[in-house]
Order: structure tokens, then C-alpha cells, then sequence
């Protein structure tokens, strides 16, 4: 299997490696970050994770090289507004809610300490509420605002605790000035709306909510949806996401059960959803399962597509295991997850969180690895008819 290795992590530490971004900056460099969890990673004075990493390469990503740390972000995501680059995401695990800006190309960062330098939302002390939460998603632009997903694990439970919400502020404000923002009502995921055509579900819950824009200028969150069989001995849905709605210009989400349920392939997964203009196209990049009998399998990633956001048809497999493992044990030491992408002119590039060649089990990722699917619209028939 060919990849470009960003980060190589030995399992032997018990630090493990999530959560990429990636952007291609103004000077026509590529950033890209990632965090470190697992039982030997780097903690904080509340013993929680909260490290970041970042990396850059000036050669379109065939090399990359490490710039700075930062202490205090997790889950973050990459962005830009012309020159200037910003992060977002979680001060730790469960921890306020932050953004930092850099404009050097990321080689040094803003530090949210109040209200005034990107402390947006605060977090309680330890897992005292709000519990923020939050996936590399991408920040989604529309008529001079832009939308950000997270959610308020609240009891800290997962998954059945989190709660749904998007912040916004308008572009051209300072974006790390609280004020500037505002955040929607929470939506809790109710187990009533569970479909009884499922049959009997227990800890139902939804996370790392994707904003998109429809064809008609709808803004939805969707939201990745897990739930476990009645005996809680595992994930019971496959490729199910929840299309939480976005009203009142930001302000509040509701959600309809009886359409907001949808086949999403990996849907049960962290996905990221963007829209090809040059397609007319929406893609993701996820771990679809084709047979729903079997277990998750993260040792298969694949390209899909769709024209309404409803409707998802698959157009390839981008990475497979290449170790010949049994199925079983394929599903159990092999992950290519979490994927961050990017259009990059007729490419597709993207950061995958990468559990191979010695990793303990396909969660806990050794490897954070870049690729680059070249020519994609021709090499999979997406130009326009």
C-alpha cells in the first residue's frame, strides 16, 4: 500500500495518533495537524488530552516536517481566510470550545487565555458541564458566515450524552473575540425517534455533526449516529447518519425523525462531507460497510457520492488492506479513519488517522499519512454530462 508517512507513532509509548486537518495555505504551502490519545499521551493539569501537533510541506506533500506543538487544542480543524489561518476546535478533551489564529503561515499561534484572544465558549473544570465536543469538521461558508458543529457531551456519556449545536459569526469580525459568536440551542439525541422498523436499540446517540449547504440554501448539521444492540453487545446500525436542521439563520436546530434519518455509508463513523462545484456533486470520503451482518470494518476506504445529500452511490475504494489478514482480523488491527480532505485543483488530497503494520488494534492509529488521488473527476466519472 502506498502512502506518504506525516507522523509515525511506536505503539510501544501507548500514545496514539487522531484527529488530521489538513489546508493549503495562501503561499501555496500545505499545513496539516493532528492530536495524540491513549493511555501514554501527553496530559494536562486536568489529566486530559490536549496536545496538538503541526506539520507543513512546501513540495505538495511528499514531504513534511514538523513545526510546532500547541498545548491546549484537541479535535481541531484547519481553515483559512486569505492569508491567515486559523485553528478550531476544543481546549481538551471535553474542554471549552477555542480558536487560535496564525498568520505566519502556522509557525507561530494566537493563545486563547480569555474571552477577548479565542476562548469562545468556556468548558467546566474536569467533566463538569459543558462538556465540549467535536471531530475535524469542516467550517461551512454562507452569505459572509461560517458555521462550525460541535456538541455538549452533557451527562458525559458516549454517545447517548451528546447534544448538537453550531456557532457562527459573520467573517469579516474578529473571529477570536467571543462576542462576535453565537451558539444555536442543544439538541439531544431523544431514543424515541429510534425507527421501530430497527427493532430493539439501546444507547442511541449522535456526534462530529457535519454542516452542509443543500441545493436550496438549507443548512444541515449530519450528524454521525451509533446505537447498540438491546444486550449492549455492540453497534447494531450500519451507515446511518441523522440530518439535524439549521433554523433561524443559526440559532436553533430541530430534527424530524420521520426524514432525518438517512443511508450514509460509514455513516456510523466520523465522515466529512464537501460540495464539487466543478461536479455539481456532493462527496465524502468514509467507511462505508457493504454487508451490515459483518462487523465495522475501517480497513476499507471509499469514495461516495450524491446529488441531493440523501442518496449516496459509491464510486471507489481510495485505500484497502494489502496484508491478506482473515476478514475478522482485518476488522481488528487495520483502520484508515478519520480522513480530512481537500479539493486541490483536479485532485482529491487527504490526512488519514492510520492503524497499520504493527498497530495494537485499528483504533488506537500509529500513523498519520497523506495521500493524493490524482485526476479524480476524469478517473471516476465525475465531470459534468
Amino acid at each position: 500500500m502506498h502512502f506518504t508517512k506525516l507522523r509515525y507513532q511506536d505503539p510501544a509509548t501507548k500514545t496514539y495518533l487522531g484527529s488530521p486537518s489538513l489546508a493549503r495555505l495562501a503561499n501555496g504551502d500545505l499545513l496539516a495537524t493532528h492530536d495524540y490519545f491513549g493511555p501514554g499521551c501527553p496530559r494536562n493539569h486536568e489529566d486530559e488530552e490536549h496536545l496538538t501537533s503541526v506539520y507543513r510541506s512546501s513540495d505538495d506533500g511528499q514531504t513534511w516536517h514538523n513545526v510546532t506543538h500547541i498545548a491546549g487544542a484537541f479535535w481541531s480543524s484547519l481553515f483559512t481566510l486569505d492569508d491567515v489561518v486559523y485553528l478550531i476546535g476544543a481546549s481538551q478533551q471535553y474542554g471549552s470550545i477555542v480558536i487560535r489564529r496564525s498568520t505566519d503561515n502556522g509557525n507561530t499561534w494566537t493563545h486563547p487565555q480569555n474571552a477577548r484572544s479565542g476562548l469562545l465558549f468556556g468548558g467546566g473544570p474536569r467533566h463538569t458541564p459543558p462538556n465540549y465536543h467535536c471531530a475535524p469538521m469542516p467550517l461551512c461558508f454562507k452569505d459572509g458566515w461560517l458555521f462550525r458543529a460541535f456538541e455538549d457531551n452533557t451527562p458525559l456519556d458516549w454517545p447517548t450524552g451528546f447534544q448538537a449545536c453550531v456557532i457562527f459569526a459573520y467573517i469579516e469580525v474578529d473571529l477570536l473575540d467571543a462576542a462576535n459568536w453565537t451558539m444555536s440551542t442543544k439538541l439531544p439525541f431523544d431514543p424515541v425517534w429510534l425507527p421501530a422498523a430497527w427493532g430493539p436499540l439501546t444507547r442511541a446517540g449522535w456526534l462530529e455533526g457535519n454542516i452542509i449547504e443543500d441545493r436550496e440554501g438549507q443548512l444541515w448539521n449530519i450528524l454521525r449516529f451509533n446505537a447498540q444492540t438491546a444486550d449492549g453487545t455492540g453497534c447494531a446500525v450500519w451507515n446511518k447518519a441523522a440530518m439535524v436542521k439549521i433554523e433561524d439563520g443559526g440559532q436553533r436546530l430541530t430534527f424530524d425523525p420521520t426524514t432525518g434519518f438517512i443511508d450514509l455509508p460509514g455513516g456510523h463513523t466520523k465522515f466529512t462531507i464537501r460540495y464539487d462545484a466543478h461536479s455539481d456533486r456532493y462527496l465524502t470520503i468514509s467507511n462505508g460497510v457493504a454487508d451490515v451482518k459483518q462487523p465495522s470494518n475501517r480497513s476499507e476506504l471509499s469514495l461516495y457520492v450524491s446529488r441531493d445529500l440523501r442518496t449516496w452511490e459509491h464510486r471507489a475504494v481510495l485505500l484497502a488492506d494489502d496484508s491478506r489478514l482473515p476478514y475478522m482480523e482485518r476488522c481488528a488491527l487495520i483502520g484508515f479513519q478519520y480522513v480530512d480532505w481537500q479539493f486541490d485543483g483536479d485532485d482529491l488530497i487527504y490526512l488519514s488517522r492510520t492503524a497499520y503494520g504493527g498497530a495494537h488494534n485499528f483504533h488506537d492509529a500509529n500513523r498519520i499519512t497523506f495521500h493524493r488521488v490524482r485526476d479524480f473527476r476524469r478517473r471516476f466519472d465525475f465531470l459534468p454530462a
